[in-house]
């Protein structure tokens, strides 16, 4: 006889057998579907050039490695994912140096081009993104507030750095966040002959 379990507030959890006869998951309702569409165009201009992906993240912990591998299939053009939510791991697992930390902070320019870099080289892949910012409700100060995000994006010819200030709350930011780093990535790594017009 097959024991209950027992879940949050003694709600008996589904069978195995329940689980197995549910409806099969959609990709598309993994994450929102502009991030979906994003990642698997990423995904379709890395996979013609055989070149590979990582990622760094910090304030969206794990978001952008959710959406890519939400679409099938990615394992053939994405390699590791980097959740370096504390500047002691952003040092030892990317390589970040603490003098950058302490000059510049984690969310700037500097700390993210070192991330970006420091997951290109660990992962061995051809490109990497980075993230790091402020995503609230607090945290922030005047110089650097609510809504700052530092973007880096490492490939073949260097590293890329930015900056933006989204607005909304700590979701509608980290969203946004996921969705500036791979708009950006899909315009670097897209030949320009092939890229849509703007506008």
């Amino acid at each position: 006889m097959q024991q209950s379990r027992i879940g949050p507030a003694n709600e008996a959890l589904p069978d195995e057998e329940t689980l197995d006869d549910a409806q099969t998951y959609d990709a598309v309702h993994d994450v929102p579907p502009l991030l979906y569409d994003l990642a698997a165009r990423v995904g379709r201009a890395l996979g013609a050039r055989g070149e590979t992906l990582a990622t760094a993240e910090s304030c969206t912990g794990g978001l952008i490695a959710a959406a890519i591998t939400s679409v099938a299939g990615s394992s053939e053009w994405f390699e590791a994912g980097f959740v370096t939510y504390a500047n002691r791991a952003k040092t030892a697992l990317l390589g970040v140096l603490p003098e950058t930390l302490a000059a510049h902070g984690a969310v700037s320019e500097a700390t993210v081009r070192e991330m970006a870099s420091g997951a290109r080289a660990r992962a061995a892949t051809t490109w990497a993104v980075a993230v790091s910012g402020i995503a609230g409700p607090t945290g922030g100060t005047a110089h650097k507030p609510v809504g700052t995000v530092c973007f880096a994006w490492a490939g073949p010819d260097g590293v890329t750095a930015a900056t933006r200030h989204f607005r909304g709350n700590r979701a509608a930011v980290r969203i946004q966040t996921v969705e500036w780093a791979l708009a950006a990535l899909l315009q670097l790594v897209t030949p320009r002959a092939q890229r849509p017009p703007v506008g």
